[in-house]
């Protein structure tokens, strides 16, 4: 189980702070939704989580069974769907699954042969990925982190590209996949924060400094 800890986290890029003064103690399997305007700075701080950007000041500490988990390796625990992640297009699905799933764990329980049907995709099984639609293409995304056997997701936008199906399907995979996760949700719709506890506005932490 993991359990994460913000102290004193911010993040700037020249002179303007994204946030800052961030402290933040969380056990494990929390739901957390990261709200805020369009550019407020909400997938910046999923970036810093994920360890893609650093911190400008402060820490993230991250304990896995209560030991200390490095930077280094923290990748390795952690899946994310997000609008700027592409997908490797020129594999079919059949070959993504299998080349994701060499790096990740996947959850017990589920089949790799039962996951396509999971996800409404099991005529696609052949077809590259450059040939789906938007919301295919977002489906798979949600399906590899809710499918992978790590602590953490962080999910930017999870419903973006997706129809009303599709948001049905979403909210029931948290439901019977998401419960012992962590999961951060950037959003500003309240359909795909529904199950978090806390909500964090990410404009609470942001500073500007004057010119």
């Amino acid at each position: 189980m993991l359990e994460i800890k913000l102290t004193e986290a911010g993040k700037r890029y020249q002179y303007e702070w994204i946030f800052k003064n961030l402290n933040l103690h969380l056990p494990p399997a929390s739901k957390v939704a990261i709200v805020g305007s369009n550019g407020s700075g909400k997938s910046t701080f999923l970036r810093c989580l994920s360890g893609q950007i650093p911190l400008t000041e402060g820490s993230i500490s991250y304990l896995l069974d209560n030991k200390p988990l490095a930077e280094d390796v923290f990748y390795q625990r952690l899946a994310i769907s997000a609008p700027y992640l592409e997908l490797p297009e020129e594999f079919t699905l059949k070959e993504l699954l299998e080349f994701h799933f060499k790096f990740k764990n996947k959850i017990q329980g589920v089949e790799l042969a039962e996951l396509p049907k999971i996800m409404y995709l099991e005529n696609s099984l052949d077809k590259q990925i450059q040939y789906f639609s938007s919301g295919m293409k977002q489906r798979i995304k949600l399906g590899l982190c809710f499918f992978s056997d790590v602590p953490l997701m962080l999910l930017d936008e999870p419903v973006s590209n997706l129809d009303h199906k599709g948001i049905q399907w979403y909210q029931n995979l948290v439901k019977e996949y998401g419960d012992q996760k962590t999961i951060f949700v950037c959003s500003n719709d309240p359909r795909e924060y529904t199950f978090c506890e806390q909500i964090l506005n990410i404009e609470q932490y942001k500073i500007k400094t004057s010119s």
